[in-house]
This record gives C-alpha cells, structure tokens and sequence, in this order.
C-alpha cells in the first residue's frame, strides 16, 4: 500500500472544533479533567469563554452539556472512551438520549490500542452500549482525514451523537477531499470473492489484509463502514445478495459491535453468514498498542490468515 503515513485523530478532532469555533459562537466544549489527552484543551486556549473543565466528574459533565444544549448551544463532550461512555450512561440516556438534546459526545482513547494503560481503560463495549439508546448516533472514523469532516457533519445535524477516536495515530487512508455521509459506507476496494465491512484502524489493516489475499487469488472488497448507527442498509442488502458470507473486523467486543449491528438487520431481510473478526468476550491486557493488534489478531496478517482459512485458501 506504498508508504505509511500516520496522522493523529485526537489532533484533527481539535483543530476541525477551533475552526468550526471561529465560524459558529453557539459551540461550547466540556471536558473532564483530561482535555489535554484528548485536545480539547487547544480548544479551550482558543475559545476560554466556551470551554468548561467539569473536573473527575463524567455524569456531571453530561448534566452541563445537556442543560447548556437545552439553552440552545451546541455541546461536544469529550473524556476516553471508557468513562464517556460507561461512567456516565445513565445520564446520557436520561439527559441526552430522552431530550434528544444537542450534544456530541466525542471519546477519545478508544479500544485495545489505549495500550499499557490495560484493561480497565481499553474500552472495548463502548460502540454496544452506545448503539443501543434511542436517538443516539454512532461513528467510528478511519483516520484523520475522515475525522474532520466527521465532527464538520455531526454539527451541523442536530441531537446526540458518539464519535469514537483513539489513542494512536492512525493510517492516513483518505485526503482532504473525502466527504463523509453519514448512513452511508465507502467502498474502498471491490473483489469477487467476499467482503469485509471494517471501522477505525481496522479498515486499513483489512485493507492490507485483501492486498495480501489477492496475491493468493482471493479477491475482497473492503468497506469502511464507520458510520455504525445508522447503517448502510442499501449496501449491505446489495452485498448480501452478491455474497453468502460477510466478514466484519472492529477494535470491539464480537458481542454488541458493528458485526451485531449488521446482523440484525440483514438476517431478517435474507440469510448470511456473518463471521467476525474482534475481542472475543474477554478483557484487554497491557502493552504497547501495536503488540496488543497483533496479540488479538487484529493486524493484517491475523485477518489474513482467518479469511484465508475461512475461505479455503
């Protein structure tokens, strides 16, 4: 795939928020105590009129951002993604969900790739318990790029949404040309033998998963399907017509992800296989982010050798 260039997520979250700060007064930005990890803080250096450190104190940072919402602002929350989503569910589901209110809860630090931080940081439930509220939006972008325009769309589409970022610097997969829909997949690469639906880091490691497949004569297309809530569902009915299979690979659990949520729309159209390449009901562990992708067969070469396999390579 040529030269690997890797940009920050977190970065581009920061700077696509100081730019649509300086072209909307009604976006404030809320953090708990951790916006220097997250970026929100160059927000705040930006815009410290708009900008509220809520302190160790996730559900009262969803409180203030669904009262600041109700009072007509537009409201990105951001924390890792174990506490955005997890610590504070309850008043994301009263306060945000039920009120339908204008809030982007953008959680940084998500999946196995937090790294030596461990299990109780890497949250790898996060896209399950987020996906299943009422009103609730779920992205996960690919790279910096698709981040942008991302945070560019959920402002200007009003009520909750979740974007998942990581920790790492991802592989720069689009440029600054790509437009993101939301309810809409990218196909990135098109086979005749299967097709594999990935999110996040994932669609570059399936990217460079298929390219390896092909110099065994097995032919895949690979699909960014980062918006996880709404899906796709044109394209997913048109795949599953064409194919008898689907591989979903995700930075989550098997259980709840991206691989549930397409298969509990498609089998009620038409029957498939749906295999799934992720976290397989257990916790994450520590190290470094590159070694914990390869420890869960995460990376190219492990999504290689399961579709190969599968495949009868």
């Amino acid at each position: 795939m040529g030269e690997i260039i890797k940009q920050s997520l977190r970065e581009s979250y920061a700077k696509t928020l100081i730019k649509l700060g300086k072209e909307h007064q009604n976006i404030v930005v809320v953090d708990a105590d951790l916006s220097t990890s997250t970026k929100t803080a160059l927000f705040g250096k930006e815009f410290p009129d708009r900008f509220f450190n809520i302190g160790i104190s996730e559900q009262s940072m969803i409180g203030i951002a669904a009262g600041l919402a109700l009072k007509g602002k537009t409201v990105f929350a951001s924390s890792f993604a174990v506490f955005a989503s997890g610590r504070d569910w309850d008043q994301i589901r009263q306060s945000v969900c039920y009120n339908e209110v204008d809030v982007k809860i953008v959680a940084t630090h998500g999946g196995i790739t937090v790294g030596e931080d461990g299990a109780t940081h890497q949250s790898n439930e996060d896209i399950a318990i987020m996906r299943i509220l009422p009103n609730m939006r779920v992205i996960v972008p690919a790279d910096a790029f698709e981040t942008e325009r991302v945070i560019e769309k959920v402002y200007g589409i009003k009520g909750p949404f979740y974007v998942r970022l990581s920790r790492e610097n991802f592989p720069v997969i689009y440029d600054k040309d790509y437009k993101f829909e939301l309810g809409r997949f990218d196909v990135l690469r098109k086979g005749k033998d299967g097709v594999i639906f990935a999110i996040g880091k994932e669609v570059y490691e399936s990217l460079s998963a298929a390219e390896e497949l092909e110099k065994e004569g097995i032919s895949m297309t690979v699909i960014n399907a980062s918006s996880v809530k709404p899906l796709d569902k044109d394209l997913i009915y048109q795949y599953a017509k064409e194919f008898d299979r689907f591989f979903v690979v995700e930075e989550h659990q098997k259980i709840g992800g991206l691989g549930s949520a397409i298969g509990e729309f498609i089998t009620e159209e038409r029957p498939i296989i749906i295999k799934k390449i992720g976290i397989d009901n257990i916790f994450g562990v520590s190290g470094k982010a590159d070694d914990l992708i390869k420890y869960f067969k995460l990376d190219s070469k492990g999504i290689y050798n399961y579709i190969k396999t599968v495949m009868g390579g």
